[in-house]
C-alpha cells in the first residue's frame, strides 16, 4: 500500500472518537460521530460531484477536477472504511484476489443476493 494511503489511514483511525478524536476540532471525528448515515450522504455527494465533474471534463471541461473530486470520494471511503474496522489494504487485497478475473465470470459466481 503507498505510503500517503498508510499516513491518511492513521491519519483517520486517530480521530475515531475511541482513539480521543474530538467533534469539534476535527472534521473527520465530527463524522464518525454523526455515525454510518452522515458518513454515506458524503460518499453519495462526492460520487456525484465525482460524475458531474467527469461529464463536464467530457465536454470540454477541466479534468483536473475529476482528480479533485475522486480524491474527495476516495477519502470519505477511507472514513467509511474505518467506521467498519476496515483498512485500505484489504481493498487493495480483494482487488488483487480480482485481478485476472473476468469481471462477468466474477459477477456470476456471486451469491444471487449480492
Amino acid at each position: 500500500m503507498s505510503d500517503t494511503l498508510k499516513r491518511l489511514a492513521a491519519v483517520i483511525e486517530s480521530r475515531k472518537l475511541e482513539n480521543g478524536g474530538d467533534p469539534a476540532t476535527s472534521y473527520v471525528s465530527r463524522l464518525f460521530s454523526k455515525g454510518d448515515d452522515a458518513i454515506l450522504k458524503k460518499i453519495g455527494e462526492e460520487a456525484t460531484e465525482t460524475v458531474m465533474a467527469a461529464k463536464d471534463a467530457r465536454h470540454g471541461g477541466d479534468a483536473s477536477k475529476v482528480l479533485y473530486e475522486c480524491a474527495d470520494l476516495w477519502f470519505h471511503s477511507m472514513v467509511l472504511l474505518a467506521q467498519f474496522n476496515l483498512t485500505p489494504q484489504q481493498v487493495l487485497d480483494e482487488l488483487a484476489r480480482r485481478e485476472g478475473v473476468s469481471g462477468i465470470d466474477e459477477k456470476a459466481a456471486r451469491a444471487p443476493d449480492n
